[in-house]
C-alpha cells in the first residue's frame, strides 16, 4: 500500500475516494509547505498530491539524498512551483490537471473585464460606505465593453475560452498574441508581438502558463505598448507581470486600471495597489468552485490511480 501525502485540505469527495488509493495522509494546514516539510515530503511519502505555493524546487530536491516519493500529483494546472527538471534528474514523475480549470478560469477573466471596465468594485465600495447620494447622469462612468477590442495573450484553452466568452458574449474583436501560429473557430487575428496586439486593444487579457519562459513577459515596455484607458487582466500567474512596473503605468496614467486575481507574491498584494480605485483584486478565485476543485481532485487522482496500477498517468507532464 502506497504512503500519499495530500499537502492541503481537499473537498470531502476527493479524499473519500483518495482513502481507497492507499494510505493517506491529509496536511489540515492551508499554508504552503515549509522547506522541512518539502524536504519530508520527498523522504516519508511514495506520492505528493501537492497544490500551489508548494515549492518543490531543485534546491530543495538537491538537499534531499535519498528520494522516497516517485509522483507529485499536482493538484492545477499551472505547475511552476515544481521543477520539473528537478524532478525527473531524481526519478520522480509530475502530473497536473489541466481542462478542470479551463471554464472556471475564463469565467473569472470575463469577470474581472465587466468589474474593472464597469467600475463594480468602486461602485461595491460606495454603497457600503453609506456615502451614495443617488443616481446622477455622470455618475461613475466606465468603459462600454461591447464592440470593444480584447487582445489575448497566450492563445491556450484558457485563451481561447476567454476569447470565445468575448466574441460571442460580448460581441468584442478578438486579438492575439501566441508563440506559435493558432487558428481559433471564431473571427481573430493573430499578431507577431505582444506589444503589436496590445497597442489595439482596449482590453488586455494575460492567459500564459508560469515559469521561467514566461517569467516578468508583461513588463512597463508592453504597458507602453496599450492605449492610456486601456484595462488590463491578469489571470495566469503573478510572476508573469513586473508588478512593480504595473503600479508604475497605473500610477501614471500609463494604462486605464487593472483587474488581478494572482500576484506576484501571493498572498501579499502591494499597498498601491489596495489603494487605488481603478483596480479590482481578487484573492485567486480562479477555481474557486466546488464543483471544479472536486473534478480537478478527481483528475489528480486519476492520475495516481494510473501510476499505482503501472499505467501512464493521463496528465503526465515528465
Amino acid at each position: 500500500m502506497k504512503n500519499i501525502l495530500v499537502t492541503r485540505p481537499l473537498p470531502s469527495a476527493v479524499l473519500e475516494r483518495a482513502k481507497k488509493l492507499g494510505k493517506m495522509i491529509v496536511r489540515e494546514d492551508v499554508s504552503p509547505l515549509s522547506k522541512k516539510e518539502l524536504c519530508e515530503a520527498l523522504t516519508d511519502y511514495d506520492i505528493v498530491l501537492p497544490t500551489l505555493g508548494d515549492n518543490f524546487s531543485a534546491k530543495i530536491f538537491e538537499q534531499v539524498e535519498n528520494v522516497r516519493c516517485r509522483l507529485l500529483a499536482n493538484f492545477g494546472v499551472g505547475y511552476n512551483h515544481i521543477d520539473t527538471e528537478a524532478a525527473k534528474q531524481a526519478g520522480v514523475l509530475v502530473t497536473n490537471t489541466p481542462g478542470a480549470v479551463t471554464d472556471a478560469t475564463a469565467d473569472i477573466a470575463l469577470m474581472l473585464i465587466l468589474m474593472t471596465c464597469r467600475r463594480a468594485g468602486e461602485g461595491e465600495r460606495l454603497v457600503r460606505s453609506g456615502k451614495w447620494q443617488g443616481w446622477h447622469p455622470v455618475q461613475m462612468l466606465g468603459m462600454h465593453v461591447t464592440a470593444k477590442t480584447v487582445a489575448i495573450v497566450g492563445m491556450g484553452r484558457i485563451g481561447e475560452a476567454i476569447a470565445r466568452r468575448c466574441h460571442y458574449g460580448l460581441n468584442m474583436n478578438i486579438v492575439y498574441a501566441n508563440r506559435s501560429t493558432r487558428a481559433v473557430a471564431f473571427p481573430a487575428k493573430q499578431y507577431s508581438t505582444i506589444s503589436a496586439a496590445v497597442s489595439v486593444a482596449d482590453v488586455v487579457v494575460v492567459a500564459v502558463p508560469g515559469g521561467s519562459d514566461t517569467y516578468h513577459l508583461i513588463n512597463k515596455e508592453v504597458f507602453a505598448s496599450m492605449r492610456g484607458n486601456s484595462i488590463f487582466i491578469n489571470i495566469s500567474r503573478g510572476d508573469v507581470v513586473n508588478e512593480t512596473e504595473l503600479i508604475e503605468a497605473l500610477r501614471n496614467g500609463v494604462i486605464g486600471g487593472a483587474g488581478l486575481d494572482v500576484y506576484e507574491f501571493e498572498p501579499n498584494v502591494p499597498s498601491e495597489l489596495l489603494a487605488m480605485e481603478n483596480v479590482v483584486l481578487l484573492p485567486h478565485l480562479g477555481t474557486a468552485s466546488l464543483e471544479v476543485r472536486t473534478q480537478m481532485g478527481f483528475m489528480a487522482l486519476d492520475n495516481i490511480n494510473s501510476f499505482i496500477t503501472g499505467v501512464n498517468p493521463p496528465n503526465l507532464i515528465s
